[in-house]
């Protein structure tokens, strides 16, 4: 069986731009995109914190340590400049990879410098 898997996410990061006339997509900081593993052109789910919105689109790279995190095209709509979102890409494996399965989690501050990463998030308490 093939399951879909969280292959990585970039946790908190802050809305820098959204930019309503330029090509559709996010542009996202190259540092952060390779820290992620996520590639130029991946499919990205994006969920803002602040406002609820759930969106797909895809990745572009955006300059090394400018920090950007862009929504742009029609996806604008859906955030502005200091909203929080968290970033998720996903992959497809084989139900047997599961037991050694580890996603990168990056997790982010609100100038989008990296706090720490992770590769498992903890059980959730009661």
């Amino acid at each position: 069986m093939q399951l879909t898997v969280l292959k990585a996410k970039l946790h908190q990061a802050c809305v820098t731009h959204a930019e309503l006339h330029y090509d559709g997509s996010c542009a996202i900081d190259g540092i952060l995109l390779d820290k992620a593993g996520i590639h130029p052109y991946e499919q990205i789910q994006i969920y803002n914190i602040t406002n609820g919105e759930r969106f797909t689109t895809y990745a572009i790279r955006a300059e090394e340590g400018s920090r950007i995190i862009s929504v742009n095209g029609a996806a604008a709509h859906k955030a502005n400049p200091g909203d929080r979102v968290i970033i998720c890409s996903y992959g497809v494996i084989d139900e047997r990879e599961m037991r050694t399965y580890k996603p990168t989690l990056v997790y982010l501050d609100e100038h989008n410098h990296i706090r720490q990463i992770k590769h498992a998030i903890p059980a959730q308490a009661a």
